[in-house]
């Protein structure tokens, strides 16, 4: 399964289509695809293609990402995503301050988060002015919490994603998925253990290890170890033009994780039985 997604349609150049990403998908004999977008809530776009997608064995689940276009840390946008078949609520991605502070020293990034001339994005922080959660965020969990669908803490900062996490895990809710947490959120080796302790599956996106195009496989297999297998999860994290596919990524890179000696049921364990639990699909 790849629950980390970038086809389109977006306001941001995609290489291509839900269609087409369930398509290849099915091609290569994965099971579910969750489709994300930092500006819409993507469980419509499921649904405007279901004719479609139909006819494709790959099933295709969407989510919401709270960031300032769909109002912040926004309830009533976490709830419709998920009563309209939503898998991930995540929180915010190009709103959270980690990724404004990412953008704003590489001009390149920033256009790329614009793209159309969009207007760009708010500050979306999770705490209120007394440093405590904002109640919005406990009524999001506890919806999350009661559909079996996954929350991902965006790029939030390590601080920021564990408060979220914690109070979570206080909630009862362990579908928790923290995404490269090397990447932007740049989370050190502790803080992602710290995290793992409270419930947290850490998502690795192998289109950041394809051909070594943002990090090493070392780097990989060295957060895998740190962790382990249980506590891992792989997802593509692509389909922007000008990127890999994401499933030529997948035939790419894994490949290389079981001659680095990955065991064949870890990598099952990471492509597979983690994200199936993560968005309750029976595995």
């Amino acid at each position: 399964m790849d629950l980390h997604c970038h086809s389109g349609p977006s306001p941001m150049p995609r290489h291509l289509t839900h269609v087409e990403a369930a398509r290849m998908a099915a091609e290569a004999g994965m099971r579910a695809v969750v489709v994300k977008c930092h500006y819409h809530d993507t469980a419509f776009d499921v649904h405007a293609m279901e004719p479609a997608l139909a006819r494709i064995k790959t099933s295709v689940f969407g989510g919401v990402a709270l960031n300032s276009p769909v109002g912040g840390v926004n309830p009533h946008a976490a709830d419709l995503s998920l009563k309209m078949g939503g898998r991930i609520i995540w929180f915010p991605t190009i709103s959270s301050a980690a990724h404004l502070d990412h953008a704003s020293s590489n001009e390149g990034l920033r256009r790329h988060f614009q793209s159309r001339g969009v207007l760009a994005s708010n500050e979306v922080d999770i705490l209120g002015s007394d440093g405590e959660l904002l109640p919005e965020v406990h009524t999001i969990i506890d919806l999350v919490k009661e559909s079996g669908a996954a929350l991902s803490t965006g790029h939030l900062a390590p601080d920021r994603a564990l408060v979220l996490v914690e109070a979570a895990a206080a909630a009862g809710l362990d579908r928790l998925i923290v995404s490269h947490p090397n990447f932007v959120p740049k989370a050190d080796p502790q803080q992602v253990v710290e995290l793992t302790k409270l419930g947290a599956t850490i998502e690795h996106e192998i289109g950041m290890y394809d051909n070594d195009r943002r990090f090493p496989l070392g780097d990989l297999l060295k957060w895998i170890d740190l962790v382990g297998p249980d506590h891992t999860s792989l997802a593509s994290d692509l389909g922007q033009a000008g990127n890999p596919l994401p499933v030529d990524a997948y035939r790419r890179v894994l490949p290389r994780l079981l001659d680095s000696g990955i065991r064949e049921r870890d990598l099952r364990t990471m492509t597979a039985v983690n994200p199936a639990r993560l968005i309750s699909l029976d595995d």
